[in-house]
């Protein structure tokens, strides 16, 4: 499903129980200098994660101070976050005018919450240019913190370079088959660089057949609930898609990759390093 950009007014994108990825929830809270933003959800662990501005992020009396370093947009610099438990009160507190996302993942046991600050990253880099596939992942909420977290993934995917594609080799998560796949729901919200830049966000069912294509433009959301899912972006055009991802039984994630395409995992540099760090 394609959610195209609007306005949401600091309303929920993606709310609870959303019908096709119930397992996720996704806002995009606005705040100039000096305003708040309260919020609280009982089954879904969350994390703040500001795209571009500082914050403060008070839950349950701690505040974590001058979360986010960004000022221009998703590319000035590296993304830092706050995990906020489940059935836990946050205040979004806005030091300077600032676009910020929370993802969240259903989950019922309350954790403790903490901050992710840029040097505490997970990052990974795959792919390369002659397989028109080279990107880099930089995980706020990946391995580093799995201990840490029920069974929320958050991170932050870049094309490197101008063109090519995300996603690849075709891969699905849309079913708990333990030890070869899991349920994972999926929520994407992309931005282009230059902002007028665009993409294709396909979503194949079933091998072989035929599925939908979208063309996502800078603030689209794309919703992932089943099937293969690779993207694309115009050549010319650098692409970023923030990611969440919400796990039905296990906080690691299991991909399964589509059969036709296999042979691409031994043909792009760095694949399965990448598939062993969303844990």
């Amino acid at each position: 499903m394609h959610i195209p950009p609007h306005d949401n007014g600091n309303r929920p994108i993606v709310d609870v129980d959303h019908p096709l990825v119930p397992l996720t929830y996704f806002n995009i809270v606005k705040l100039q200098a000096g305003e708040i933003y309260d919020y609280r959800l009982d089954g879904y662990e969350t994390c703040v994660v500001p795209a571009t501005g500082t914050v403060d992020v008070a839950v349950e009396g701690e505040t974590f101070a001058q979360i986010g370093h960004r000022r221009t947009d998703v590319w000035d610099g590296d993304p830092e976050g706050v995990y906020v438990p489940c059935g836990t009160g946050a205040r979004i507190a806005a030091r300077t005018d600032t676009e910020t996302f929370v993802a969240g993942a259903r989950y019922d046991v309350q954790l403790t919450p903490f901050a992710v600050r840029a040097d505490e990253l997970d990052v990974v880099q795959y792919g390369s240019d002659d397989t028109k596939t080279h990107r880099k992942i930089k995980h706020i909420l990946g391995a580093n913190h799995h201990e840490r977290v029920g069974r929320l993934l958050v991170s932050e995917l870049y094309t490197v370079g101008a063109g090519g594609w995300s996603g690849f080799p075709s891969h699905k998560h849309d079913t708990d088959r333990l030890p070869d796949e899991t349920r994972h729901d999926e929520t994407y919200n992309f931005r282009f660089r230059p902002d007028y830049g665009s993409g294709l966000q396909m979503l194949q069912r079933a091998d072989n057949e035929p599925g939908d294509a979208y063309h996502v433009m800078n603030g689209s959301t794309v919703l992932i609930d089943k099937g293969y899912h690779p993207c694309c972006v115009l050549p010319g055009y650098e692409m970023y898609y923030f990611t969440i991802l919400g796990g039905l039984s296990q906080r690691s994630l299991k991909q399964y990759f589509q059969p036709t395409h296999a042979e691409q995992l031994h043909r792009i540099p760095g694949i399965m390093d990448m598939v062993a760090r969303f844990k």
